[in-house]
């Protein structure tokens, strides 16, 4: 799993010729002309702020969004809980191509075209049907006990996921909270065609190595390395919790 990301970094630090030896070469002299060729292309930090934005804020919207709804589908089950959970995941099945041209148009009329707030709320729609599932997931692990116990103590449903909820699935909440960043910040369908100068993010920046005059892997690979850095760096700090997040469970 991780020699493919290796690999990338080792082509990063090569040139052009190097990166297309055949077989490849394995001893080579380091160079950082890749990546001063991926700084110098555009407003690489300004692709950062994008993807940042775009990634943050979608993932905290859909946190938002997604508590209330799990909460409810957890603890205040109906008959119709079962089809709404199947219904949120199948759309996860369903082909972005099959769906472009409609969003495309909506976005044309609402001029949400090349906008960071287009691609902040495409991303919600992608991510909201896994947040919902793994906070019910969590959800369901949390004894009904400790809520019947508030419930008698007073405390009414906000206080529920507030004060008690909230504090025992933190674990949980971080990390659908970090799969969603990740998701969010390696999109790549939707920020290639829905946006075009203002709101490109770093997908759209590797894809623009790929040229009429053909495809530049050293470049390429400069700035696919800067570009997952940063999920790298989260992941390896967020990794205890990402752990006990996903193995969650509160009967003691």
């Amino acid at each position: 799993m991780v020699f493919p990301i290796v690999w990338m970094a080792l082509t990063a630090f090569k040139t052009e010729l190097h990166a297309f030896s055949n077989p490849p070469e394995l001893l080579f002299t380091p160079t950082l002309a890749s990546f001063e060729e991926a700084f110098g292309r555009g407003n690489l930090f300004q692709y950062i702020a994008n993807s940042s934005i775009a990634a943050l804020g979608s993932t905290l919207v859909g946190i938002l969004l997604s508590m209330p709804a799990a909460y409810i589908l957890a603890f205040y089950p109906t008959r119709r809980t079962q089809f709404a959970l199947i219904w949120m995941i199948s759309t996860k099945m369903m082909p972005p191509v099959g769906v472009l041209v409609p969003i495309y148009l909506v976005y044309r009329d609402l001029h949400l075209l090349d906008s960071i707030l287009g691609l902040l709320l495409i991303y919600v729609a992608l991510n909201l049907p896994l947040i919902v599932w793994m906070l019910y997931t969590f959800f369901k692990e949390i004894p009904e006990g400790i809520l019947e116990a508030a419930r008698m103590d007073g405390a009414g449903a906000m206080q529920e996921i507030m004060d008690v909820l909230l504090p025992i699935a933190r674990p949980g909440i971080a990390s659908a909270a970090l799969l969603a960043i990740i998701f969010s910040w390696n999109e790549s369908f939707w920020s290639l065609n829905l946006t075009s100068a203002n709101a490109i993010t770093l997908p759209v920046f590797i894809a623009s190595f790929k040229t009429a005059e053909g495809l530049f892997w050293a470049k390429m690979s400069a700035g696919a390395t800067l570009a997952i850095l940063p999920v790298l760096v989260l992941g390896w700090i967020a990794q205890r919790q990402l752990a006990r997040g996903l193995s969650f469970g509160a009967i003691k």
